[in-house]
């Protein structure tokens, strides 16, 4: 009787098995059951590189010696959990993510994308799988450090260039003196700690984790002020881009993140800002 039962218990494990493959080979750019995930690789508490494995870090692509790790990479772990996937990951630069999804270099990216129109003219949107919010850092003893509102800052400002900070909020400070983007999120924020520029703006996130590496910096949040950027939810929902008409991986990343709650990403979030490298 016993022998039954371990050979049904195969034989439904078979099945099951092949049944999730056969839904994965039906995915374009999925048939191996590999999920390539591009990211900077340089935008903690996002997704940053670092020199082991330690808290659950993954290998970089063809880059030896170099993990992985950060919230996006946690995502990414957890969405190819419940699918059943492996997970690859590309590390490329700001401004060649889009490109590698319009390619196929790779099957998506989970790197702090704010769903916008205009993206989603060109790739399509899983997600949410993080809400953000806008606000500013400045270094103490900067007039700006004690700014209550937009209206009251002052002076050379920048952000990081390809995001909604730099395009979309710092035009809406009337007393800023904007000054060329960063090339990345540590040069922008380079830029406030040094003195370069009086203060710059960015997410919750990516200050939260700046704190932690530049305990002089000043996180400035408005929300409630009634003097805050105007923003719409496009700009503030971030998501995870794939090739345009890829619906069968958008619904496969959508099934693991709909029931996910803002408590749920701001959980993992803080896990992630406490294991940052800088942080230790």
């Amino acid at each position: 009787m016993m022998k039954k039962w371990i050979a049904l218990a195969c034989a439904l494990l078979m099945l099951l098995s092949s049944a999730a493959l056969a839904e994965t080979s039906a995915i374009p750019g999925l048939e191996d059951g590999v999920l390539t995930v591009a990211m900077e690789c340089a935008y903690a508490p996002y997704n940053w590189a670092q020199p082991d494995d330690s808290n659950g870090a993954v290998p970089i692509k063809d880059k030896p010696g170099l993990y992985a790790n950060g919230y996006d990479v946690m995502m990414a772990k957890n969405i190819c959990e419940a699918n059943g996937w492996e997970l690859e990951v590309v590390q490329l630069d700001w401004d060649s993510l889009i490109p590698a999804v319009l390619s196929g270099t790779v099957d998506a990216v989970i790197a702090g994308q704010s769903m916008t129109a205009e993206r989603m003219e060109a790739v399509d949107f899983a997600g949410p799988y993080l809400y953000a919010t806008i606000v500013c850092l400045a270094k103490q003893g900067n007039a700006n450090a004690e700014a209550k509102g937009i209206s009251q800052l002052a002076g050379s400002a920048t952000s990081q260039s390809g995001t909604i900070w730099y395009d979309v909020c710092l035009p809406q400070v009337a007393g800023a003196q904007v000054v060329p983007p960063a090339e990345s999120a540590p040069a922008m924020l380079m830029a406030v700690e040094s003195g370069t520029v009086d203060f710059v703006c960015t997410d919750m996130p990516t200050a939260q984790g700046a704190l932690i590496a530049y305990p002089d910096l000043v996180l400035l949040d408005f929300a409630g002020s009634g003097d805050d950027f105007v923003v719409s939810d496009e700009e503030i929902n971030i998501g995870i881009s794939v090739q345009k008409g890829n619906t069968a991986l958008v619904d496969a990343l959508n099934s693991y993140l709909k029931d996910k709650t803002a408590d749920d990403f701001n959980a993992l979030m803080a896990e992630a800002i406490k294991v940052q490298p800088l942080s230790e």
